[in-house]
């Protein structure tokens, strides 16, 4: 959508900072293999109408090479904002952080079934409301590098 905006460098959305931007979006590049159901390729990339300014809280993302692997046990960190406790009614307003071991596929399998493909990984232990039993699923950026590069090389 036109009016959509994307907000960097933010930390606590009840106090914004003066490291906070409000960018616009140039365009949208939604992974044309992306499937509701299956939550296959679940990868989008946004193009930025003008360069975000790096400071101690807005920098680059590092991608991985396609050929880098993270086995099971290897710990990772995710950021956000969404809700911690799924008996809660709001997400939280300051930017959470939670370091969670990876699993193997075929752990995730144990949980997830057949859904689990090899452009997912799992993370324990969270899903969409931080459920302790569920581990959560995300993009494995190492199996969609190929698209990544291609759309980063034509724009």
């Amino acid at each position: 959508r036109k009016t959509d905006k994307v907000v960097v460098g933010a930390y606590d959305q009840n106090n914004p900072s003066t490291a906070q931007q409000t960018l616009t979006i140039e365009k949208v590049f939604k992974n044309p293999k992306f499937n509701l159901l299956t939550i296959r390729d679940d990868i989008t990339l946004i193009k930025l109408a003008t360069p975000a300014q790096f400071s101690d809280r807005v920098s680059p993302v590092c991608l991985p090479q396609a050929t880098d692997e993270f086995s099971g046990g290897t710990t990772c960190v995710t950021t956000g904002w969404g809700l911690t406790d799924s008996s809660d009614s709001e997400t939280p307003a300051v930017l959470q952080q939670a370091a969670l071991p990876l699993l193997t596929n075929a752990q995730c399998k144990e949980f997830w079934g057949y859904r689990i493909r090899d452009v997912m990984v799992c993370a324990a232990w969270g899903s969409s409301t931080c459920d302790t039993q569920t581990p959560g699923v995300y993009a494995r950026v190492t199996e969609l590098r190929d698209w990544i590069d291609s759309i980063l090389e034509a724009n």
